[in-house]
């Protein structure tokens, strides 16, 4: 073969590579350039923290991801990680529910359930039901993970990411807080150190961050997300600007007084926020307009990447009753290990799901679905 410039690379002085095609012009990267401009600059940031904590470049900054420095790398960790790149969605779905149909609706689902904490300190402690927190005090005490990654109350509103291995501590971290909390920036931290397996308590955009380094972690020397072993998921609707939510409530209570927040069912179109007792509510025309844009593009109501997915009920006893419970989809094999050791140790209490629950789950997933869509088109 003719040695020319284009099917030639040359390495230190006198090493040369005979491509058997001609070089054809540089693809587009996947770096941080890419991921300034795809996600960043256009406002499509989930404030995940997937980014930060792998690369030196990466922060975080309030709700915000922030560069610090530029970074030419072609083919960085920091694009291949995050929940707002393109990806091969089939790949990634087949890679991780290998065993279970995905359904258009609800992502992989393998059992639904209407079901809450049996302790009652738990219930109270947690959001709703309290599922997610005897969940994930059953899997430490049992050690089926060393750690779990929760979010805490921090100051002014803005969450705090923490790392907890006593189940204990779990309860203190049990409520909704409806700003991003950098949960991924936290678990590349805690992977970091010490060994055993890390649970999450994750979001959607978190958990689709999540199945994107299982599929392809090791060939970008990820070898952090091999400590990952359990990822319990939120179902969620949107998330708020930090700065924004603390203008909403500036002058209405004390933001470091708040000890729980809630959006009941559409029909009562308010959040309620409670600070020391006294509930707030706040009509949701008033809160939609803070709503960060980013989860407009989010199709994924119901986390369906995760393990298993929890979120508020529906029951036709009325909000009352129904915020007392949670919905529950179990995805994966490993959830499902979770709920059954659960039912079997009397940690959760379950009772009949009412007749419709699950259509109508599935019809508000299409809706957002749709709704992301429109958004995507919107902006292009």
């Amino acid at each position: 073969m003719k040695l020319t410039e284009k099917n030639a690379v040359v390495y230190g002085l006198n090493t040369v590579i005979i491509r058997k095609k001609p070089l054809e012009e540089p693809a587009r990267g996947t770096g941080q350039k890419e991921l300034a401009e795809e996600v960043l600059d256009a406002g499509l940031c989930t404030g995940c923290g997937a980014c930060v904590g792998l690369c030196p470049y990466q922060a975080i900054h309030g709700d915000s991801t922030v560069a610090l420095h530029r970074c030419d790398i072609k083919t960085g960790r920091c694009w291949a990680f995050c929940p707002r790149t393109k990806a091969d969605l089939a790949a990634l779905r087949r890679h991780a529910a290998p065993d279970t149909d995905w359904t258009e609706s609800l992502g992989p689902v393998r059992g639904f359930y209407l079901c809450r904490a049996k302790d009652g300190a738990n219930r109270k402690a947690g959001q709703h039901g309290g599922t997610v927190t005897a969940l994930v005090q059953l899997a430490l005490r049992e050690g089926l993970i060393a750690a779990a990654v929760l979010t805490g109350p921090g100051e002014r509103l803005l969450p705090r990411p923490l790392t907890v291995a006593d189940p204990g501590k779990v309860p203190a971290m049990g409520k909704s807080r409806f700003v991003v909390s950098p949960v991924l920036a936290e678990f590349n931290r805690a992977a970091q150190e010490g060994t055993g397996s890390i649970g999450l308590v994750a979001t959607p955009c978190q958990a689709l961050s999540v199945a994107k380094r299982r599929r392809a972690g090791r060939s970008l020397e990820d070898r952090a997300i091999d400590r990952l072993g359990l990822v319990v998921g939120l179902f969620c609707g949107w998330a708020l600007s930090w700065r924004g939510l603390a203008d909403l409530l500036a002058g209405r209570l004390d933001p470091n007084a708040i000890s729980a927040m809630d959006i009941p069912p559409s029909k009562y179109h308010r959040l309620e926020v409670s600070a020391q007792g006294t509930p707030l509510h706040i009509p949701l025309d008033e809160v939609l307009p803070i709503v960060r844009r980013s989860c407009l593009s989010c199709d994924d109501m119901t986390a369906e990447y995760a393990d298993l997915s929890v979120g508020s009920a529906r029951l036709p006893e009325g909000w009352d009753e129904a915020r007392q419970w949670n919905q529950m989809i179990v995805r994966t094999p490993r959830g499902e290990e979770l709920v059954e050791l659960a039912r079997r140790r009397g940690t959760l209490e379950f009772r009949e799901v009412p007749e419709g629950n699950l259509e109508r789950l599935k019809n508000a997933s299409l809706k957002k679905k749709q709704a992301a869509r429109e958004a995507d088109t919107k902006r292009s």
